[in-house]
C-alpha cells in the first residue's frame, strides 16, 4: 500500500510528494552511480547521459529485488552541479509516475567519490503486492 501525499495549504511541489506513507517488504538501494556493468563511466561531461545510466542502474538494482521504479516511494539526489537540476528533471519524469511520485530530496555536493561522476542516486522501494 502506498499513499502520496501533497497537502493543501504545502508549497509547490516538482516531481516530487511531500510525504509518501507505505507499508510491507522495503528494499533500500545504494547509491547509484554512472558506470555501466564493467564499471566503467559512462556520459564523461555529459550530465544527461549520466543520469540515463543512474537510472538504468536503479532499474537493475530494483529489479534484481523483485521490484521495479514504479514502486521507488523516496530518491535521494547528489548533483555536483545545480545547472544538471533540468537535465535530472527531465530523466526522472522519464520514469515516474506524474500523479503518483515519490517522495524526493536533492542536495548539491561539492564531489563524488570519482572526480568525473556529476550525480549519484539512492533510493527506497516497496515490492509490488502479490
Amino acid at each position: 500500500m502506498q499513499h502520496f501525499v501533497r497537502p493543501e495549504g504545502a508549497s509547490p511541489v516538482n516531481g516530487y510528494s511531500h510525504a509518501v506513507l507505505f507499508s510491507g517488504p522495503t528494499v533500500a538501494v545504494s547509491g547509484q552511480v554512472p558506470v555501466d556493468a564493467a564499471g566503467q563511466l559512462v556520459g564523461e561531461g555529459d550530465a544527461e547521459a549520466q543520469i540515463r545510466q543512474v537510472f538504468a542502474n536503479l532499474a537493475t538494482a530494483l529489479a534484481a529485488a523483485g521490484t521495479d521504479l514504479a514502486h521507488v516511494v523516496k530518491l535521494t539526489v547528489f548533483l555536483t552541479d545545480l545547472a544538471d537540476l533540468p537535465a535530472f528533471r527531465k530523466v526522472r519524469d522519464e520514469h515516474q509516475d506524474a500523479e503518483r511520485p515519490p517522495a524526493c530530496s536533492l542536495v548539491q555536493v561539492g564531489g563524488l567519490v570519482h572526480p568525473l561522476w556529476r550525480v549519484e542516486v539512492d533510493a527506497l522501494a516497496v515490492l509490488p503486492a502479490a
